[in-house]
């Protein structure tokens, strides 16, 4: 077939044309980030990793710095980006918000040093090849037939976030809890919803997080019933979560001293603020304040500040500090639960709200005047992970005032006057007066494939014991003596925990013991620093997923829990005839249903 000269030079010029002219129209629709890793005297260090991770903090790219420190990711699609810098010998760097566009290059310096480093944005200018030249742009800009091409608005339905910011409520979700067994105690290891206990969290337009939880029941020997109420608003953003705020209010009625009619109501209510702040890529800090109101037969109102502060060092662990003045704050172990309704993490979030809502505040009664117990604690720990292992270290300075207990004894043993009625049992709570402690703590936790875990963990730290009293019962000024026979000894313990997923079944199975001397009583301490326990005693929770019948969405599970099982960390005191014992964490089985949705 014959062409014509003039025709095959036309058709290979636009050949030629076309593929000249496709990469720049694909590298005008992606950008790029290139920068240099320098030291503090400004020379470049090459081998340092470079990480880049995209809007949800997974890892994009890596890549490694040449001999003058530089480093480049071209072709990047149009988003937000975070990039970490690490190198041997130095303190990583951290820049997050990297916002690149369509046809831009971002320039970045870091300096990486032994104390600080920086990351320093220099510029984010258009990179050559351009599909438009700035006076094309003005053009379009100024056209009023073309300007409606600079819009661009997302399909409907085209994600979740657009359907999250559509709607009033989004990504709702539910736990309803039926249990029985044995009841409630002011003591710390007997916290537990009082029957029948609810709880949903919902996004409110895509930026704010709503989650409520309450509960209701009978408690001991009380006819009427019980109730609690906590509610906890935050807004979360762009992945940024805002100050946190937490209203809770109960309502409970104690029975008398002779167990027959219901005492006057216990009524509680607390409002807790909590926020964060970055000062640097590195140091986070968390602080809070809760503000508490208790009338029985007396009003007192108290407030109790915390804060901690956690230093990254990058692959050489993490440092916390923290110090709390007051009640204990939940809100370090129970954190906020994120924006997304993920399954696994939206249920973690209700139960941690849940028993938040089920730790009574620790009140007695001394000297006929109502008292609550106050506990200031400073505390210092480390966690690294080495390999798939995580060692932790804290050592932590307590004092508490107006400590309370639980006292098994006989009627009359000690004056009415001078103690509370336990809310699950016939027993009495105590005050014990004042002790000051210290503790030491070292842990390590080994992951058991992909959802065991097994911990060991031990220490020392100060304990009580009971001394003789100078009579051989408590009489008219017995409480006293009782308080002066309670002394302070330094003892070590030791605990071990494990957790996991049986085969077959899906039963989920946690267990933990720890062992100290047997002639203590080793008062709980609230770790701020890590995650870890050092509580006397077998303890044994049990989650079994059923079948759920009907077509009904979600789950079912069934729950037991077994607490001191072994009825360690029994304090004997001394008494003429009579047996009486101080604990903090009585013998209790519970068991119920969760319905999951």
């Amino acid at each position: 077939m014959r062409t014509h000269p003039t025709a095959a030079g036309v058709f290979r010029g636009v050949l030629l044309l076309a593929g000249l002219a496709a990469p720049s129209f694909a590298g005008s629709l992606s950008g790029g980030i290139l920068g240099q890793v320098r030291d503090s005297a400004g020379v470049g260090q090459m081998g340092a990793t470079v990480l880049l991770y995209d809007r949800y903090d997974q890892l994009v790219r890596r890549a490694m710095t040449n001999e003058d420190g530089k480093f480049a990711f071209d072709g990047l699609p149009p988003s937000i980006y975070s990039l970490r810098v690490t190198l041997a010998s130095f303190v990583p760097a951290l820049r997050r918000n990297i916002a690149v566009a369509a046809g831009s290059e971002n320039l970045l310096q870091i300096s990486l040093t032994n104390l600080f480093s920086t990351v320093e944005l220099v510029s984010s200018g258009p990179s050559r090849g351009l599909l438009l030249s700035d006076d094309w742009k003005w053009v379009l800009r100024s056209s009023s037939s073309t300007r409606p091409i600079l819009r661009l608005l997302p399909a409907p339905g085209s994600s979740r976030t657009t359907a999250s910011a559509s709607s009033l409520f989004s990504d709702t979700t539910g736990l309803l809890k039926v249990t029985a067994g044995d009841g409630e105690s002011f003591t710390a290891g007997g916290q537990e919803d009082l029957g029948t206990a609810f709880a949903v969290a919902t996004s409110i337009y895509g930026t704010s997080r709503l989650q409520l939880s309450g509960n209701v029941g009978y408690i001991g020997n009380s006819t009427i019933p019980a109730a609690g109420l906590r509610a906890t608003y935050f807004h979360n953003a762009g992945g940024e979560t805002g100050p946190q705020v937490t209203l809770t209010v109960r309502q409970l009625y104690l029975p008398n001293h002779d167990g027959a009619d219901n005492g006057p109501a216990l009524r509680t209510m607390a409002l807790a603020i909590r926020d964060s702040v970055d000062l640097t890529d590195q140091l986070r800090v968390e602080y809070g304040m809760t503000t508490e109101s208790i009338s029985y037969d007396e009003r007192m109102t108290y407030l109790s500040p915390f804060a901690r502060a956690t230093y990254d060092l990058g692959p050489r662990g993490v440092v916390r500090l923290a110090y709390s003045d007051g009640e204990q704050p939940a809100s370090f172990a129970a954190p906020a639960a994120p924006a997304s309704a993920e399954p696994g993490t939206a249920t973690a979030a209700l139960n941690s709200d849940l028993a938040a809502l089920a730790l009574l505040p620790r009140i007695s009664r001394r000297d006929d005047r109502l008292q609550v117990q106050r506990t200031q604690s400073v505390e210092a720990g480390y966690e690294r992970a080495i390999g798939s292992r995580t060692y932790s270290a804290s050592f932590y300075s307590e004092s508490a005032d107006n400590a309370t207990l639980m006292l098994a004894a006989a009627k009359g043993y000690v004056p009415w006057t001078d103690s509370l009625p336990d809310l699950g049992s016939n027993d009495r709570i105590f005050n014990i007066g004042s002790y000051n402690r210290l503790g030491y703590t070292a842990a390590v936790k080994q992951p058991l494939g992909e959802r065991g875990e097994l911990s060991l963990a031990g220490g020392y730290t100060g304990s009580l014991a009971a001394a003789p009293t100078r009579g051989d019962s408590p009489d008219g000024n017995g409480s006293g003596d009782l308080r002066a026979s309670i002394r302070e000894v330094a003892r070590p313990w030791a605990a071990v925990s494990f957790s996991d997923t049986l085969p077959v079944t899906g039963t989920i199975l946690t267990t933990t013991y720890g062992i100290t001397d047997s002639h203590v009583l080793m008062p709980d301490h609230y770790y701020m620093t890590q995650n870890i326990t050092q509580s006397a005693g077998w303890n044994v929770r049990i989650r079994q997923p059923l079948p759920l019948f009907g077509g009904l969405g979600g789950r079912l599970e069934a729950t037991a829990e077994l607490r001191n099982l072994l009825a360690q960390g029994y304090l004997p005191l001394p008494s003429s005839g009579q047996k009486a014992l101080l604990t903090n964490s009585p013998r209790a089985v519970r068991g119920g249903l969760a319905f999951i949705f």
